[in-house]
């Protein structure tokens, strides 16, 4: 992990801190009028898809260009599965052999794309209760609004494109996506569910014991 990854990191976390405590009184106030009560499970909830967007973003959007900055060669890939040919094209490169194709950097970019989106389509199963076609489809357009964003140099708020709008980032973030919502359903089917089954003859029980009184 480079320098400038670690510090937009640390921005990341800064902006989950800063939003976290601006809706953690509002939210008091709503569970208390809505439930009476303080639920942890939301204040959990809300917490990880804060810290998750906030996280998220930072990566990748920050850090932003100065001015003088590098421009890109090329801004736009429309090629479905470049990426594998990178790895080819950078093993020859660099000298090593095809079973080293894990260790190159383009898969590892590849790679790490996956896992960005991975929770998104966590919270789409677990949270928001999407089937996988809903979770594919939140990744798909969420993943397609973050490569315009940055195809048009941050709706002209950066100095200019500084990432490239790229097939094969849209595939593997919905991929990652999918892998989340499949993840968050195995948990979800593995989960102890509490039977009903063993409550209600004891209130029958109780019933019959008043009615012998």
């Amino acid at each position: 992990m480079t320098n400038a990854q670690v510090t937009a990191l640390q921005y990341g976390f800064i902006g989950f801190l800063a939003i976290w405590a601006t809706i953690l009184v509002p939210q008091l106030v709503l569970q208390l009028a809505k439930h009476g009560r303080l639920r942890l499970r939301g204040f959990v909830a809300t917490a990880a898809v804060v810290f998750y967007a906030c996280m998220a973003l930072a990566v990748v959007f920050l850090p932003l260009p100065g001015p003088n900055g590098r421009r890109l060669e090329q801004t736009v890939q429309l090629q479905p599965f470049q990426w594998i040919t990178d790895i080819h094209s950078e093993l020859v490169k660099h000298g090593l052999s095809m079973t080293e194709w894990f260790s190159s950097q383009t898969f590892q970019q590849a790679a790490m794309n996956v896992l960005l989106f991975v929770p998104l389509g966590f919270f789409a199963r677990t949270l928001w209760r999407r089937g996988l076609v809903g979770a594919l489809a939140i990744g798909g357009l969420v993943s397609l609004a973050v490569e315009i964003t940055q195809l048009t140099a941050n709706f002209g708020t950066a100095p200019f494109v500084y990432r490239i709008f790229d097939v094969d980032d849209l595939m593997t973030n919905t991929f990652g996506a999918g892998l989340g919502w499949l993840i968050g359903a195995l948990l979800l089917a593995l989960r102890p569910v509490t039977s009903t089954l063993d409550v209600q003859p004891a209130r029958s029980e109780r019933v019959d014991l008043a009615k012998t009184r």
